[in-house]
């Protein structure tokens, strides 16, 4: 009687393509928790040949946090944020529309959960590569924009970085209620646009820089 993929023979490549696709889905259904055998019968292969692509479950795991959360990482958001030919104001709305359709998905938000219940470091990482990237443009920006000295010049603080982890929070949030909570969530675009409209109006009392 012939194997599974003996019956489905892909090159190694597709066949690792395949691992880390069912993978992500896998580990965003029944967390970090679920077995690598049972995977391996989701995908209709033996257990041993998962190993010969991924010789632990680390190095998998690994592999989905690669996927999910620095493969969607769109680097023309970064420019997008300095393009000061366009209003602050419409710089991002543009990006935190299209970050919420990054990281709105049922695969990222429970990964991301239950990366941070297992005490894996996906959170942490995922976070320093945030406020590096887009947390200190932004108050760059915003300080420019309200005629406040740079960050060169006086340092961002605590409380300017918390007010975008504001921000961040509330549209992470949406993503918790629909699919760890479960509950329906409409017109994402008129949430976000009403989170930055907020945050924006608050933003001036957190800046330094006067």
């Amino acid at each position: 009687m012939k194997t599974p993929e003996a019956r489905r023979r892909l090159s190694p490549d597709l066949r690792e393509q395949e691992i880390v696709r069912e993978a992500v889905k896998f580990f965003a259904e029944f967390g970090f928790e679920g077995q690598t055998r049972e995977l391996a019968k989701r995908l209709g292969i033996t257990q041993p040949l998962l190993y010969r692509y991924f010789p632990t479950k680390d190095a998998l795991v690994e592999r989905v946090y690669q996927e999910v959360f620095l493969r969607r990482w769109n680097p023309f958001w970064e420019e997008l944020l300095q393009d000061r030919s366009k209003p602050l104001g419409e710089r991002l709305t543009e990006f935190y529309r299209d970050y919420s359709q990054v990281i709105l998905t049922y695969e990222w938000v429970r990964l991301f959960m239950f990366s941070g219940l297992k005490g894996l470091d996906f959170n942490t990482r995922y976070l320093d590569l945030l406020r590096q990237r887009v947390f200190d443009l932004i108050i760059n920006e915003l300080r420019l924009a309200h005629s406040r000295k740079p960050p060169d010049e006086v340092p961002i603080t605590t409380m300017e970085i918390e007010a975008v982890w504001g921000l961040h929070a509330a549209i992470f949030y949406l993503g918790v209620r629909k699919f760890i909570y479960n509950m329906p969530v409409e017109n994402i675009n008129s949430i976000v646009d009403l989170e930055l409209r907020i945050f924006l109006d608050g933003a001036p009392g957190t800046l330094a820089g006067r």
